[in-house]
């Protein structure tokens, strides 16, 4: 009995031991880094995709992935940055443009001014010296009123090469046509991500109103006098231009026979009567300030003339006073009626119903309705740029074109704005 005891109690602590040791000396686990290789954007082999069928059970697995992106992705990304530093370069020309045309407005306003107190001062001192006493000293009389009379005929000349109301005007639509075209950026840049055609139209946009709307004097000034009158033209030929898609309609497009039909009774009201009208009006415009812009400086030259000859004989003094007050009013009525702002209101508006028409024109002659802008969009457009109602743009559609029938000319203009 006691040997079992012992044997049981070696068993035991032997066994024990065991178990100790094992807790004790049992080796751990090195750490394994597994390393996952970067896959390329094409299937997954076949092995492997064996593997999984026969392991997992999986039947008709997809190999295919996603079509790798990041090239595409990028390419849109440079596309809108050039966009967007395009867009930071028409705001600075806009700030451009409306700082230069403040600043010659002002300077309009005060060429005008200095060259009316010069001759009227010049004039009041011709009549005073032609009313001054045989044998009295009126040589600096004389003297003065000829000074005066010759920088108002100077400065005459200068002002009538400016046109500096014309200069103003000129600013004024350049700022206008660059916010438009800073609004269709955003427009685009709201809507959808651009395209590099988007970048090139709006690039040559740019160019073309920087070279339309100059901003120095010398070298690249518009010519004040042209011999014809002629549109103004600021923005690239539509023809030249991809028409951009604003709707993904099927079908028509929106389009019909009957819609473009009323556009080209539109383009031929346009043509016949508000393009024909601000032609004339703006020849009459053009005669006048020629008129004008000799005028002044001829009278007020014919006073500095008369001036020296004040005393000698009273039709010099006569001659001097009046032609000098004629000079004044002849200033007074060409800068500060602005009839140089007047001429080019004309010609831009001329300008504007030009391109009008030739992007209508390039609109319905495009044979592919799905490359069209929308049809009611388009028809929308055009009515609001016309300043009318949709019914009343049809109107005036079913009246050209009933005029036509009848050999009656159309009695009423296509655009209410101006």
């Amino acid at each position: 009995m006691a040997a079992l005891q012992t044997s049981s109690l070696i068993f035991s602590s032997s066994s024990s031991k065991t178990i100790i040791n094992a807790a004790i000396h049992v080796p751990k686990l090195p750490k394994i880094r597994f390393t996952v290789p970067k896959t390329t954007p094409t299937t997954l082999p076949k092995q492997l995709v064996q593997e999984l069928s026969f392991k997992e059970g999986f039947k008709n697995v997809n190999t295919t992935t996603t079509p790798y992106k990041s090239y595409e992705n990028s390419n849109s990304s440079n596309v809108t940055e050039q966009l967007y530093a395009i867009l930071e370069a028409v705001d600075d020309r806009v700030v451009m443009h409306d700082n230069i045309g403040e600043q010659r407005e002002n300077r309009n306003t005060l060429l005008l001014n200095s060259i009316n107190m010069i001759t009227l001062t010049a004039t009041t001192m011709a009549g005073v010296t032609a009313t001054c006493v045989p044998g009295m000293p009126i040589l600096a009389l004389k003297l003065s009123s000829t000074l005066l009379f010759s920088a108002a005929t100077g400065l005459s000349l200068v002002m009538n090469k400016l046109q500096p109301s014309q200069l103003t005007e000129e600013q004024r639509n350049a700022s206008r046509l660059f916010r438009q075209l800073q609004r269709q950026l955003q427009t685009l840049l709201a809507l959808r991500s651009p395209a590099e055609q988007d970048v090139k139209d709006a690039m040559e946009k740019v160019i073309a109103l920087d070279r339309a709307y100059p901003l120095p004097f010398l070298g690249a000034m518009l010519e004040k006098f042209p011999e014809k009158y002629e549109p103004d033209v600021w923005l690239p030929s539509n023809k030249s231009q991809k028409v951009q898609r604003t709707s993904l309609a099927k079908g028509n497009n929106g389009w019909s026979e009957q819609l473009e039909g009323e556009m080209r009774e539109i383009i031929q009201v346009i043509k016949n009567k508000d393009l024909e009208d601000y032609e004339r009006l703006g020849n009459i415009v053009l005669k006048i300030n020629k008129v004008l812009a000799i005028s002044g400086p001829l009278l007020s030259g014919v006073a500095a003339f008369s001036s020296a000859f004040v005393g000698n004989g009273a039709w010099w003094g006569v001659m001097a006073a009046t032609t000098g007050a004629l000079a004044s009013a002849v200033n007074s009525f060409e800068h500060g009626g602005q009839v140089g702002m007047v001429f080019e209101m004309y010609r831009n508006s001329s300008g504007f119903f030009k391109h009008f028409e030739e992007s209508i024109k390039t609109t319905i002659e495009e044979r592919d309705l799905e490359k069209r802008e929308n049809g009611e969009l388009f028809e929308t457009k055009v009515a609001l740029k016309l300043g009318r109602s949709l019914s009343q743009l049809r109107d005036i559609a079913a009246k050209s074109a009933s005029s036509h029938a009848n050999g009656i000319a159309v009695d009423e203009f296509a655009s209410k704005l101006f």
